[in-house]
Parts: structure tokens; sequence; C-alpha cells
């Protein structure tokens, strides 16, 4: 994700100050480190360590920096365009969170492929992914079968080490995170989700932050966890009666980030492509596109800027209009 900033910034000639999330700065220190191998020159290519509510502030609030481009939750891109608001008015992009639907219509075959993405949906990077799609909306027809053919998948994904090349799922970011993603789990159980698969003792007796997968089926749509993002190994099922309430209940969120439909007719899968209020979709396939296309949200998932494909070039430029007339004004007395 870094890349995805530095790469347009660096290709339109600024210099970049990357401040990752203090829970995750040794890699980007690494690839700094190897950008100085690789020939950048000194000062190019900065980074900057330290806590959101001092570094990234002060960076927000910084006269010499013309542009932000952040990643992370809707609360503090708010507090950025705050921060330009009352310093130098700099450019914001934001890529925020998100609530994304995982819609499968009446007339999709439920194929070992379909499953496979729909946990890979929820469960990659164990939930901690703002394009996770974890509100699974599925025709009521087939939600039993579905919920089924989900949990048995969802129970057999390997937890471990994520240096071992068998493991499908690693940890929680940390503890604090672990006990907020379970907190929610027993708020679904309260307000009436039937849960399906919960989260197993023995794996978060490991040590580290581990947290199993959970899968609740029979959401309503004003549940907790049918409505915040949760950030964590959480598969929600809501089932629906019609294409129409699907699209509804997809649309019927705050956030507007990313989407899955899975149907057999191209025809419904462009109706809800268009109608979906989210910065991509995916059809038949749960992906988020690849380096040559746009990423961005809608609403409270982000700004108008985009990451990745050419588009991402504009968070770094400014446009400059240069008018010339060529017409020589007449001698005086001519």
């Amino acid at each position: 994700m870094a890349s995805w900033k530095l790469a347009p910034a660096l290709a339109s000639g600024c210099s970049v100050i990357v401040k990752p999330a203090e829970e995750t700065s040794l890699t980007t220190l690494r690839l700094a480190e190897l950008a100085i191998e690789a020939g950048i020159p000194a000062g190019v290519l900065n980074v900057v360590t330290g806590p959101g509510e001092t570094t990234g502030r002060l960076i927000g609030q910084h006269g010499d920096i013309d542009a932000v481009s952040f990643t992370g939750s809707t609360e503090v891109g708010r507090l950025f365009l705050q921060y330009a608001g009352s310093s130098n008015l700099k450019t914001v992009g934001l890529e925020m969170g998100g609530k994304s639907p995982f819609i499968v219509l009446d007339d999709a075959a439920l194929t070992p492929d379909l499953i496979d993405n729909a946990v890979m949906a929820a469960f990659w990077n164990g939930g901690q992914n703002c394009s996770a799609n974890m509100r699974q909306i599925v025709a009521r027809s087939r939600q039993e079968e579905y919920v089924d053919k989900v949990t048995r998948r969802a129970a057999a994904i390997v937890i471990g080490d994520p240096l071992d090349p068998r493991t499908e799922m690693g940890p929680m970011i940390s503890m604090q995170h672990r006990r907020r993603v379970q907190g929610l789990i027993d708020k679904g159980v309260s307000e009436g989700a039937r849960a399906m698969l919960t989260p197993r003792d023995a794996v978060a007796a490991l040590p580290g932050s581990f947290l199993s997968p959970a899968v609740f089926a029979d959401l309503d749509p004003m549940m907790t966890i049918a409505r915040e993002e949760i950030f964590g190994p959480v598969l929600g099922v809501l089932p629906v009666d019609s294409a129409a309430r699907a699209l509804e209940i997809a649309n019927g969120t705050d956030y507007g980030l990313h989407a899955t439909v899975y149907t057999r007719d191209i025809d419904r899968a462009l109706y809800f492509a268009r109608r979906l209020a989210c910065g991509t979709v995916s059809v038949n396939g749960f992906t988020e596109g690849d380096i040559k296309t746009p990423f961005g949200g809608y609403r409270k998932s982000g700004s108008l800027a985009r990451d990745k494909g050419l588009e991402a070039m504009s968070q770094y430029q400014q446009v400059k209009t240069i008018w010339l007339s060529l017409t020589q004004p007449a001698e005086a007395g001519a």
C-alpha cells in the first residue's frame, strides 16, 4: 500500500514523507533502505515514525507540505481535512473504511470457487482489510446451503505463524484489536444473529493475538455487526427475498468502497454494478483489480482521490494554464 502512493508521487517529481502506522513501521523502513540502495537521492524518500496523534497531526498541519494521501479510518480522515483547513489548505486524498457487500443472487451456482471467494473476501489478512466483504447478502432460498458451505470452508482455514507457508490466516494486529473484534462478535450473539461458527479457544490461547473466524446467519441490516466496520474475521449473512432488496441493503451504508456480485446473468451483473454506490465492483470473483485500475471509495470510504492506475497521479500534481497572446501590439503612430 505504501508503494501505491510512493510510485505515483515520485514519478510526478515530488519528494515524499511516509508516515506508517506505528504497528507496521518495519516494512516501510526496509522499503526506504532499498530505495537508497536503488539510487533514490537522499531526502527524496523519507520515513517518519510515531503515533498518529502527534506525528500524523504535525504532518497534516505543516505549512510546507502541499498534499497528504491518507489510508486509514474514517475518523482520522476527518481529522486530516480539519488539519488542512486550519493550515495551508493542502490537498488531501482519502482512502478510508468500508462495509463492503458480497452479493449472491438467486441464479448463482454455489460452486467451490464461489465459496472460496466468499471466504477469502471476508477472511483475507484476518479481515483486516478495508475492502473486506464481510457483509454477505444472499437470496433467502439459498441461505442454508450457502451458510453450511461457507462455515465448513471457514472452519478449515489454517491459522498460525504468517511466516509458515502453510498458514492461511495470521493474527490480529494487536491484543487490543483482538479484544475489540471479540467484543463485536459477542454483540452479534447478544443482538440475535445466529452463530454458525465462533472463535476457537485453542486458537485464542496461542502466543500472540490470534482469533479464528466467526460466521453468522440471519443478520438484520440494523444489527451492529451488519453496520459497523469490524476489521476482523467475522462473516455475516443477510438473507433477502429479492434482487431489489439485495441492492437496497448493499447501498444502505455510510461507506462505499467495494462490492462483489455473483450471478449467471451478465445483464443483472451490469445492472448492479452501475447502481452500487462504491468505487470498485467485481463480478463473479472477489478482487480489488490490479495496479492498472484505480482504487478508492465513495461516501465515508474516500474522497475523489484514487490509488493505483494513472488516476493516482492526480493526487501529486497540479494543473496550470499558460495563455500566450501572440498578436503584437500596434506601434505608436502606425
